[in-house]
């Protein structure tokens, strides 16, 4: 008989307790200034929805802690963030405003693409990503990136020059919309969409092209896989995976294998998700 796993089952629970907390304390919590130690010179974006807020909030006080106070974060909702949501975010600092997702759809987009941009949820995000930069260079994050001390060396990182863009590498598999592919070479060195930093505008013709060739409906990882081509398109690099990090390996066991303050961030998917929390 093949025992419970109860290492993971106990911080899946532990994880759901402390969101349940946090979520309860947010009116204190955004309240509660954190102090400017630093100021960061790009602009900074996320997308998310009422869904994500507890996670955003504490993402966000997070990137403000330890990477510092950029001068503009905006929050592009996906349309449903409440009133109450909306102020809670923008309470959290002064530079924090929250814009619906139709401030950035691209124009003169062939009408299906169009249609996925302004409809679809992921295509929301997609369409900000690919607005950005819009006054120098612009870092996205999703509300699920938690920073750690070593983002304090984040601005050195982001320096201009290294590259037309910096991206988060995924896990060594790639999570993807397979259609989208013509040879499965273009599947090597995944990128994942959840952290990002643009210096300049990107060539995204590739991504209409292959979008309008895709038969049948997008999926999950529509999205990601044209962003993942047009990195690649573009000449981006890879942020250092050792410091920026998305790993799944240590889902099953209790701990967080690598939350310390030698690391920038951690992006916190789906299947990582409690460990969000579990990283105090």
């Amino acid at each position: 008989m093949k025992l419970p796993n109860l290492a993971y089952h106990v911080a899946r629970r532990e994880g759901n307790l402390r969101r349940q907390a946090y979520r309860t304390l947010l009116p204190a919590l955004v309240r509660t200034k954190v102090p400017a130690m630093r100021a960061f010179p790009h602009e900074v974006y996320s997308y998310s929805g009422e869904a994500t807020v507890p996670e955003q909030v504490r993402s966000i006080r997070s990137l403000l802690r330890y990477a510092g106070h950029p001068r503009k974060l905006t929050i592009v909702s996906d349309g449903t963030h409440s009133a109450k949501a909306i102020a809670r975010l923008k309470s959290i600092a002064p530079a924090i405003s929250v814009c619906p997702a139709e401030e950035y759809l691209p124009t003169d987009m062939p009408d299906k693409f169009a249609s996925y941009l302004a409809n679809h949820p992921l295509g929301k995000q997609l369409a900000l990503i690919m607005s950005l930069p819009r006054r120098g260079p612009a870092l996205y994050m999703d509300s699920d990136v938690l920073f750690f001390p070593g983002a304090a060396e984040m601005i050195e990182d982001a320096q201009p020059g290294k590259a037309p863009a910096l991206y988060l590498a995924d896990c060594k598999d790639c999570s993807a919309d397979s259609r989208l592919f013509h040879d499965p070479e273009e599947a090597r060195n995944p990128v994942n969409c959840g952290f990002m930093i643009l210096f300049r505008s990107l060539d995204w013709s590739l991504a209409i092209e292959r979008f309008l060739e895709l038969k049948g409906e997008p999926e999950f990882f529509t999205n990601q896989t044209l962003i993942h081509l047009v990195m690649h398109a573009n000449g981006a690099r890879p942020l250092d995976r050792g410091r920026y990090v998305l790993q799944l390996d240590d889902q099953f066991i209790y701990r967080d294998s690598y939350a310390g303050p030698a690391i920038v961030l951690r992006h916190y998917v789906n299947p990582v998700r409690h460990k969000f929390w579990n990283a105090a």
